[in-house]
């Protein structure tokens, strides 16, 4: 077996604690704009204009990734202490949350900016596939995202009593492993893609494979299952699947009547 034997809490600071957690999704900002910069410019985006969207879109990723755990968790804990809800440290964040709100921003910034929203979602594609890398190097230490237990000679002992993790002496499937060599391979498609294929389907490619990897990952991942044999992200996963191609159609036939009226005026 594996074992991670990392203490999640980084370090005190006097009352201020610095988790491995924390410190991953700063790292996993910074390079994903260091890595989709250059495209990004490429594409037409401005200095400026990165700047103004970006903190707004960590900040909703953040705020929704916490928002969508914490409604899929029994209420009563944060009902009784509603401070909870905001408590970050304490594990669980639902990345489908990151999503749904880094695309209000970007809907929103496309139109006070008057930039075309699906070159900022396939931007948003490539960083969101490099960021959630350096997520998943923080689940590990964490030990928060988990898989059943298993004798697997891969599988991961989580022995730090500091970690989540139910149980620190038993092995588990490693989860956030799948997840992040996922992410990688998920990259290596984007990237190759990046320039051969008109705005958006970045973008649709990215949500699509990545809905694809959580119906599979989470067959593996201890969570409870809610419906039809199907845990919470499955579920959650098909229904974007479903949404991603009919808007993509829609998104393919208002392009091809564009291409008609354009051909018909010359």
């Amino acid at each position: 077996m594996i074992t991670v034997n990392i203490d999640p809490i980084l370090i005190h600071i006097g009352p201020l604690t610095i988790r491995w957690y924390g410190l991953m999704y700063v790292v996993g900002i910074i390079v994903g704009l260091l890595v989709v910069q250059p495209y990004a410019k490429a594409k037409g985006l401005t200095t400026d204009i990165l700047e103004t969207i970006v903190p707004w879109a960590v900040l909703a990723g953040l705020v929704g990734a916490r928002l969508y755990f914490v409604v899929q968790q029994p209420l009563g804990q944060y009902l009784s202490q509603p401070w909870r809800i905001i408590a970050f440290w304490e594990g669980g964040m639902a990345f489908y949350g990151a999503i749904f709100g880094v695309l209000l921003v970007l809907v929103i910034a496309s139109r006070l900016l008057k930039f075309p929203l699906l070159t900022l979602l396939d931007v948003a594609g490539l960083f969101g596939a490099v960021g959630q890398f350096f997520g998943r190097i923080g689940n590990i230490i964490n030990g928060d995202i988990i898989g059943y237990p298993t004798t697997l000679p891969w599988g991961f002992v989580y022995a730090n009593p500091n970690s989540f993790a139910p149980r620190h002496d038993i092995a588990y499937q490693p989860a956030a492993l799948y997840e992040a060599v996922i992410n990688v391979v998920l990259f290596g498609i984007l990237w190759r893609l990046r320039n051969k294929f008109k705005p958006g389907v970045l973008f649709f490619v990215y949500l699509i494979g990545y809905s694809i990897t959580q119906i599979i990952v989470f067959f593996w991942r201890d969570n409870e299952v809610v419906f039809l044999g199907l845990k919470q992200a499955q579920v959650t996963a098909i229904g974007v699947i479903i949404a991603a191609v009919v808007v993509f159609f829609a998104v393919a036939v208002s392009r091809r009547k564009k291409g008609i009226q354009d051909t018909k005026q010359a």
